[in-house]
């Protein structure tokens, strides 16, 4: 009986750990996706100003900055899988908060010590966790194919979060209002929290002495930190057009319905979501600074075009140029930064390159709050567009002769 259990035991196929992570990411950018489009909504029907709603963008993005740096202390020592679960613990008390509270205050508080994501991107506490446990568990072959289909997971179900966010314009017909559909939908976001602990539960403990290597920063301190200063200047730039204030722009410039909006950001993700295996194939092709460099600058350019359109198909033909080509540096620039780094430092390079990205990105959302107020209202667009261009030159001239292995 004991040989039969043993061989049953054999053939049953191991779930590789980066399946649990792909669950996990999928069922958060799901919800981080829809939230970012009925955010603005929310506080706007709840009595807001357009500037009061950037300043909670601003406070979610620092608060998710500050949390990042904690958790690039604690990583170090602490098991990841453990701190992935308390991430997303905090998710389900966001999505409860947000459900249930209306006051301006509290919401800021909310908004800045949970995990609530306006940009509905990789900006999160999340991500310098997952790229660690991810880089753990694959080979440096299989690493920015790997990293491609993490984008790529994350994509698709942020597109079909983006869709519902229709959900609370369906639910009208059968009685219940926008704003209860929109804190009905929070409450989603709460249990997708839940169901994306029980995936993140999954993830095999970190040894003991993977816990001593990954420590400080060693020998690649100096492109680490260089690498870090270009992210963040992508990444304030970003800022101003996340996609709470891409929605908010939208409404305000063409009046586009919430279902039109849930509509737009499908395909707006499904672009994103495909680009992401092209990343991959062009990063063999022509390395991973280029692919980065060539696919991003073009996507800067359609954005600043739409910020100039006269009439909303136009203006969303070019933002859906964008996101084809605007995420491509995602995978590679994650996979670029494992590469350039030695093995014990990678865990603190995810962690030290991630903060400084959202610490810039908490800036600027209140700034382009302020230029919408002011009816401003393409200027956060052209000076996203501007700013990148500036960061796809720089990293080309910095970093096109530091190949990654696999280049060399």
């Amino acid at each position: 009986m004991q040989i039969t259990n043993d061989r049953e035991t054999r053939s049953v196929p191991r779930i590789h750990p980066a399946t649990f992570l792909f669950a996990a990411r999928a069922l958060r950018d799901f919800g981080d996706a829809f939230v970012a489009v009925l955010l603005p909504i929310y506080l706007l029907a709840l009595g807001f100003t357009p500037l009061e709603v950037g300043v909670i963008a601003t406070a979610s993005l620092l608060g998710s900055a500050l949390l990042t740096i904690g958790v690039g202390f604690l990583g170090a020592r602490h098991d990841h899988r453990q701190l992935l679960l308390a991430g997303a613990s905090l998710m389900i008390a966001t999505g409860v908060a947000f459900a249930v509270v209306h006051d301006y205050a509290l919401l800021l508080v909310i908004a800045f010590a949970g995990t609530i994501n306006p940009s509905a991107g990789s900006v999160s506490v999340f991500v310098p966790l997952e790229h660690a446990v991810l880089t753990r568990e694959v080979t440096e072959q299989e690493r920015t194919r790997m990293f491609a289909r993490y984008s790529l997971v994350g994509a698709f179900a942020g597109a079909i979060g983006g869709l519902a966010a229709a959900v609370p314009d369906v639910l009208a017909p059968i009685g219940l209002d926008r704003l209860g559909g929109i804190r009905a939908m929070f409450v989603v976001y709460a249990l997708l929290g839940l169901l994306g602990g029980l995936f993140y539960a999954r993830i095999p403990r970190r040894p003991a002495a993977d816990a001593s290597a990954a420590a400080a920063l060693g020998p690649s301190r100096h492109i680490v930190f260089k690498l870090a200063a270009l992210f963040s200047l992508d990444a304030f730039a970003g800022g101003f057009v996340v996609q709470s204030l891409l929605a908010l722009w939208l409404f305000e410039r063409f009046s586009l319905s919430l279902s039109e909006a849930g509509v737009f950001f499908f395909w707006s993700g499904l672009l994103s979501a495909l680009s992401f295996p092209v990343a991959a194939w062009l990063s063999r092709r022509i390395g991973l600074i280029n692919t980065m460099v060539f696919t991003h600058i073009p996507s800067s350019i359609a954005l600043m075009l739409a910020a100039l359109a006269p009439t909303l198909p136009v203006a969303l033909a070019f933002l859906l140029v964008r996101a084809a080509l605007s995420q491509m540096d995602v995978p590679t620039r994650s996979s670029y930064v494992m590469a350039v780094v030695t093995e014990a430092e990678r865990a603190a390079a995810a962690s030290f390159t991630s903060v400084p990205r959202s610490l810039a990105a908490a800036a600027s959302p209140a700034l382009a709050g302020a230029l919408f107020a002011a009816s401003m209202r393409a200027w956060p667009l052209l000076i996203c567009g501007a700013l990148k261009i500036v960061y796809d030159l720089l990293l080309l001239m910095q970093f096109r002769q530091l190949n990654p292995p696999e280049e060399c």
